[in-house]
């Protein structure tokens, strides 16, 4: 481990970090000495599983369930992480709902749905951790997006190609205005990744369709997606800012 991916004293707090990215994204973390804050939003069993898989490890973590598109319980989550560790120094937003319906067939209340889990967690996390991070003259702000936000290359999913974009267009925002309080923002854009989900979501996706249009010719592991947060997470990150990184082995390359 290299100074410039020791994360020794710093907090991350990472949502959706129960399973697949999120929790790698957590372990990384941790391994390299962060005090990690893990989230969910039903599952207790599996952020308290992340939890003590990093202290067996030696490292330090609380588990905190949190609906993250409910304002007040993200604000509750990082009174409660200040609390266990002093202050929050990098957030990472991850998690997502992809809903696929027509477009004439989305209603307001799953737009809302969809724009509240995908886009507006982000917000909150944000609201609740910059203030810290610019006292402290220090932080870093990631956000998952997909590919979605940038090929829209996915038909019948508008709610959460348009939320992914926005999570981009958010983290430039906080970038350019935070950038002179030493915060950096940057997005982390996951292509296609070995994941555990919800099949009956992806039955028009053909595996060996998608692998024939990549560089690499494999699906990717949510390892890969948490080594670019690690690089902005870092001192190595430090000059990186309002960027967005494709962790998508070649299959759109921007």
């Amino acid at each position: 481990m290299s100074s410039f991916d020791d994360l020794t004293g710093r907090t991350a707090l990472v949502t959706g970090s129960g399973r697949n990215i999120g929790r790698a994204i957590a372990l990384a973390f941790a391994e390299r000495g962060a005090n990690v804050v893990v989230n969910g939003h039903r599952d207790q069993a599996a952020i308290d599983a992340v939890v003590d898989e990093i202290t067996a490890a030696g490292g330090k973590a609380i588990g905190l369930l949190a609906d993250v598109s409910d304002a007040d319980a993200v604000g509750r989550m990082v009174a409660t992480a200040t609390e266990a560790f002093g202050g929050v120094d990098i957030s990472v937003s991850n998690v997502g709902r992809r809903m696929r319906l027509p477009f004439e067939q989305i209603t307001v209340d799953e737009w809302n749905s969809t724009i509240a889990t995908n886009l507006s967690a982000a917000f909150y996390i944000a609201h609740h951790t910059v203030p810290g991070m610019r006292e402290r003259g220090w932080g870093r702000v990631i956000h998952i997006s997909g590919q979605d936000g940038f090929a829209g290359h996915i038909p019948e999913r508008a709610a959460n190609v348009t939320a992914k974009a926005g999570l981009h267009g958010m983290a430039k925002a906080i970038a350019r205005e935070y950038g002179v309080h030493g915060i950096t923002a940057n997005t982390v854009a996951p292509g296609p990744i070995d994941t555990v989900r919800d099949a009956a979501q992806y039955t028009h996706i053909d595996p060996d369709e998608v692998v024939s249009r990549m560089a690499i010719k494999h699906y990717g592991d949510s390892v890969d997606v948490a080594e670019a947060c690690l690089y902005l997470a870092g001192e190595s990150g430090r000059f990186v800012t309002g960027q967005v990184i494709h962790v998508n082995g070649g299959e759109f390359m921007f």
